[in-house]
């Protein structure tokens, strides 16, 4: 299957342990020399109308993507609340 990111961000992200909505795709973690993706980043649920930002972002590794529908994307597997990577960036 062959997908734009353009076509990725438009999909909604469901886990199917719990069922719960996880949001949109928002940003893409790519491995750079070998052009492979290696999760998908979606924002947390809005604060107070989304006047106060947002709740911590979804890091979801690719392997854990079981599906992927004209409109939603299918998870099956725990993942982490937010990057390492930004932790590590944030605290310095």
């Amino acid at each position: 299957m062959q997908l734009r990111f353009r076509d990725l961000r438009r999909k909604e992200v469901i886990n199917i342990d719990d069922g719960a909505r996880l949001g949109m795709v928002a940003d893409v973690d790519l491995r750079a020399p070998e052009g492979q993706v290696a999760a998908i980043v979606v924002y947390g649920p809005a604060r107070f109308f989304g006047l106060f930002g947002r709740g911590e972002e979804f890091y979801i590794p690719w392997d854990s993507i079981q599906r992927i529908g004209d409109d939603i994307i299918l998870i099956d597997k725990a993942f982490q609340r937010r990057d390492p990577g930004l932790e590590r960036k944030r605290r310095r």
